[in-house]
């Protein structure tokens, strides 16, 4: 089965061909320079450059590959969480291919493409503890199997991705400024008692990371020295971190400050959920040195496997898509042509139909 994997979730435009489960071809387009501007994503500028990029990107998979579209045996598209405008780009081009081609059109839901990307490289165990951590989400699930996820814990305000990047902005850092932060971390010793490990005097699996967030911009604006002078790129940043070692403990501090907040909820619910057998742990924040290495200690001092993704995986792809929606339409489950768009805040509904040649396996 070939399919095609379609993602316009937020400021990544991207396509994925899929070849029974093997990835064959991919071409994404970053709007990173674009929003960089603003210091965040613009979502009607997010659409627009969606629908400029399309048409390029999907004639390159194909001259990459030499198939054609009509080769293509299924559609998976992105239908949510994400920005409504972006969303309903991808989501049109994907019904128009599925009914001129004739083929299943498959949504799919974003979060646990992430969760299942690792998939694409390694095998997959169940049931798993899954904990996705991104610029708009940090949630924790109990993974029964590809298709069955149950939701444990949520974040409440900011996600961790959200916090790192705004501390980076305050600190004049362009956007995003999490993997930024990640490097300047890396030169530094963390203070532990320089900012707090939000939302942990509770028993839930909830996250929130906004006090952290408003502690830095206090820290910050106590120390404005620590403030870089003017919005930099890669290599003033790095040069600044050289001479200002507060800096760097800073950042130090809050990448630690993050990694033992996920860290003691993931340790929690492994407590509450029953026995798993791995810990999958995905998204853009999942790219993060600190978290990797944190979470690495973790998995073996509890005795579980650790899956991670690599990390051209982490951030938002079409392969985790067309991975994800092939798992799907393998067994049995699609869409029909009123597939609906679903926008950050709602949640996605399980609204598949089960094809009628495929009754068996979707029972």
């Amino acid at each position: 089965m070939l399919c095609l994997g379609i993602e316009t979730s937020c400021d990544e435009t991207a396509f994925a061909l899929l070849k029974d489960g093997r990835l064959i071809s991919q071409a994404l387009h970053s709007q990173e320079k674009l929003h960089m501007l603003f210091g965040g994503v613009v979502p009607e500028l997010a659409s627009r450059r969606h629908l400029q990029s399309l048409p390029a990107l999907l004639r390159r998979v194909f001259q990459e590959t030499g198939l054609t579209a009509q080769d293509i045996n299924a559609v998976a598209v992105a239908r949510g969480p994400g920005l409504l405008g972006a969303l309903l780009v991808g989501l049109g081009l994907a019904k128009g291919l599925a009914l001129a081609l004739r083929v299943p059109l498959v949504g799919v839901n974003h979060l646990h493409a992430h969760l299942l990307a690792p998939g694409l490289e390694q095998d997959l165990v169940f049931p798993a503890l899954g904990l996705l951590v991104s610029g708009g989400h940090t949630h924790l699930y109990r993974m029964e199997s590809a298709h069955r996820f149950a939701l444990l814990g949520r974040c409440l305000d900011d996600a961790a991705g959200e916090a790192l990047d705004k501390a980076a902005a305050l600190l004049n850092m362009p956007y995003p400024g999490g993997r930024h932060v990640d490097q300047v971390a890396a030169l530094a010793v963390p203070d532990p008692a320089l900012f707090p490990k939000p939302y942990l005097d509770n028993q839930n699996l909830d996250f929130s990371f906004s006090g952290l967030k408003t502690a830095v911009a206090q820290h910050v604006a106590a120390h404005p020295q620590l403030k870089m002078p003017k919005l930099s790129g890669e290599r003033e940043i790095m040069e600044w971190a050289s001479s200002s070692p507060g800096f760097c403990t800073l950042c130090a501090s809050l990448n630690w400050s993050i990694a033992q907040t996920l860290r003691i909820k993931v340790e929690r619910a492994l407590r509450q959920v029953g026995p798993v057998s791995a810990l999958i742990v995905a998204g853009g924040v999942a790219a993060n040195t600190m978290l990797r290495q944190t979470l690495t200690q973790t998995a073996e001092q509890k005795g579980i496997q650790l899956i991670l993704p690599s990390l051209s995986l982490c951030t938002d792809n079409a392969a985790m898509i067309a991975y994800a929606g092939w798992l799907l339409i393998k067994n049995g489950w699609c869409h029909d042509l009123d597939l609906e768009a679903i926008p950050r805040g709602r949640p996605i509904p399980w609204d598949y139909r089960c094809r009628p040649d495929a009754f068996p396996r979707c029972l």
